[in-house]
């Protein structure tokens, strides 16, 4: 019979998690992040925000009534739930990975971070009334959770020093500078929706956006419109950028399906607008925005770590083909 000295060894040994096994535990983060989004979305665009008037409950129940927006409202707390046990997962899990890596560790514990920092906002937002001001906050919150999350996922896939650093500056920083112009457009974004018709309420029940008065949803559309049509331009150049340097085929790759998806929520944006705003184009527009988001991030992290090189190359180098992910 062992002794309860050579049990806790084992029974330790036993909770923990292989590189392999934990990349599976980022991804899942990633994924409930990425979900939860449009679920969230779905809330506002049925005007179920308050479908639920207080919180933690539901009309002081731990179930809501048989009523549609309560039931939607609902729902998207439910899912909130996995949420919260998807990036305690991934944080728990980086301090039970071997070999134990501190940079995955701080990656990780930013997500149950935000994920509680998500709860108090949105209590707030519920108490408001869906003040436009923390709506706004609760879905920007969301999107800079992003940047955690993929940055875990991406890390957790490679061991330090596995991937080789680029030496194109002019590549590299291309890339780099679709993500401030991707955020630029989905703030702007946001600023539309809480002008629109679709703020999270019945008409008349919440509050909109409007700086201009009746003519501001038309302003600001117009608005999103010009930095949405300087994303696209970029992308197009990033594209033509990677090309001409000879950039590894995986990131022109990217660089074009980054130009595609742009282009789609483009179409989308303008069909949208002509049709007066339909639920659904709305809903499927603010998907595309955050798989957008997600891909331009990943997209980033794929373009390498930038060094100094010793001597002017004739093409880029990047991580090679294998690891370019």
């Amino acid at each position: 019979m062992s002794t309860p000295t050579n049990e806790a060894p084992a029974r330790k040994q036993r909770f923990t998690l292989t590189p392999e096994q934990y990349t599976k535990f980022a991804w899942f983060a990633l994924g409930a992040l990425t979900v939860i989004v449009f679920s969230g979305a779905a809330v506002r665009l049925t005007s179920s925000g308050l479908g639920c008037p207080d919180w933690p409950r539901c009309y002081g129940k731990v179930y809501p009534p048989l009523q549609s927006h309560a039931m939607i409202e609902f729902g998207n707390r439910a899912l909130s739930g996995l949420v919260v046990i998807a990036v305690f997962a991934a944080a728990i899990g980086a301090m039970r990975r071997r070999p134990y890596r501190r940079d995955l560790a701080v990656w990780a514990w930013l997500l149950p971070i935000g994920a509680l920092s998500q709860a108090v906002l949105g209590m707030f937002t519920v108490e408001s009334e869906l003040q436009y001001g923390w709506v706004m906050a609760h879905f920007g919150l969301s999107m800079v959770m992003m940047i955690a999350a993929v940055a875990l996922v991406w890390r957790a896939k490679y061991e330090p020093g596995s991937r080789t650093a680029s030496t194109d500056a002019v590549s590299t920083w291309s890339i780099r500078a679709l993500v401030p112009l991707t955020f630029a457009a989905l703030l702007t974004g946001v600023f539309t929706t809480a002008a629109g018709p679709h703020a999270g309420g019945e008409p008349g029940e919440v509050a909109r956006w409007e700086p201009r008065g009746g003519e501001s949803l038309e302003w600001v559309v117009n608005r999103h419109g010009r930095v949405a049509d300087v994303l696209g331009i970029a992308a197009i150049a990033v594209f033509v950028i990677l090309w001409r340097r000879h950039a590894p085929r995986e990131l022109r790759m990217k660089s074009a399906i980054f130009a595609v998806l742009i282009g789609v929520q483009g179409l989308i944006g303008s069909i949208q607008w002509q049709e007066q705003l339909p639920e659904f184009l709305v809903w499927l527009h603010v998907v595309f925005a955050t798989i957008s988001w997600v891909y331009v991030l990943w997209f980033c992290c794929a373009a390498g770590v930038l060094k100094r090189s010793p001597r002017v190359e004739q093409s880029s180098e990047f991580e090679p083909a294998a690891t370019a992910g």
